[in-house]
């Protein structure tokens, strides 16, 4: 099977290429290198835009699979330039649809769900709630009548393979890094549920699901955590930690849980790294100083594309 990996450079891609190619797949992998020099993985790489059609249709016939993981990600990021993001996230995996007819394995996100009460299965309704989460839920449309596999991701959080930049914008990992900074961190509302699932889960779930014959869309996380437990889950290893509850901020109303129950039945899927697991892994990079300046913009996609645009 040869699979191409589109973003495989990125946070998430990086290790899912790893993992693929210690399984013995015939990998390449397809990135802008946005946030990144240089790529230096053992790999073929190939430097290319995910808007650049006519580069990818020379491409696609070549592979039997497609893993999609490019997007610009996050509500800030994508807010910065909505013609932009439109083009990313939605426009070019339409592309994909209309120019590929092999498998598919694409990342959406647990955020198309917005704000909702229920425990929430792929038959709950979706509120998308911002650019990001409405551009992705376009993106799954588009995918609908494929043989496409579509995971909409929890809140991934943790370390990725050796080569990808750590990211600093998600709430498990910058909550980790203010605890050991300012021994301090403000939780904003703090009963607003996020479902978790750490990076290198999601990497487990595209290849236990690489080879299989299932499509359509699953959930897929860890399980659900309030913010305010993922702040007491940090106190358990800084134990002076001061924990400052403020009022939720307008412009962040999400609250959703969702239910596992079809990858764990279906694709037998279940996440194995517990959220002590990478608070852990994040506490040790910090303390062995093994990130030179936390603060780099580079580290956050909204703060980092502000400064570099596509």
């Amino acid at each position: 099977m040869k699979i191409l990996i589109v973003g495989g450079a990125g946070y998430v891609g990086g290790v899912v290429t790893d993992l693929l190619i210690k399984n013995k797949y015939n990998v390449t992998v397809y990135d802008s290198l946005l946030y990144e020099d240089q790529y230096m993985k053992d790999c073929p790489f190939i430097l290319g835009d995910v808007r650049d059609e006519s580069k990818l249709k020379g491409l696609l016939s070549k592979f039997d699979t497609v893993v999609w993981i490019a997007a610009l990600v996050g509500d800030g990021a994508c807010n910065i330039d909505p013609k932009l993001t439109n083009e990313i996230n939605f426009k070019s995996v339409e592309f994909l649809s209309q120019n590929f007819n092999g498998r598919i394995v694409f990342f959406s996100t647990c955020s198309v769900y917005g704000a909702q009460n229920q425990l929430l299965n792929e038959n709950s309704s979706v509120n998308p709630l911002s650019l990001y989460a409405s551009t992705k839920l376009k993106a799954e449309n588009a995918l609908k009548n494929k043989n496409a596999i579509i995971f909409r991701l929890g809140t991934l959080f943790g370390l990725s393979d050796k080569f990808a930049r750590l990211r600093m914008d998600l709430v498990v990992n910058t909550l980790t890094a203010k605890a050991f900074i300012e021994n301090k961190i403000n939780v904003f509302g703090g009963e607003q549920y996020r479902p978790l699932l750490h990076v290198r889960d999601a990497a487990k779930a595209i290849h236990e699901s690489i080879s299989s014959k299932e499509v359509g869309i699953f959930n897929l996380s860890l399980d659900n955590f309030k913010i305010i437990d993922i702040a007491n889950a940090i106190k358990d290893h800084f134990p002076s930690l001061e924990i400052l509850i403020e009022d939720i901020p307008f412009q962040d109303t999400r609250n959703y849980r969702v239910d596992n129950s079809k990858s764990l039945n279906l694709l037998n899927f279940k996440a194995d790294i517990l959220l002590l697991d990478g608070i852990k892994e994040i506490k040790k990079l910090l303390m062995e100083t093994r990130i030179k300046d936390i603060n780099n913009p580079r580290y956050t996609n909204q703060k980092y594309l502000q400064i570099f645009k596509p």
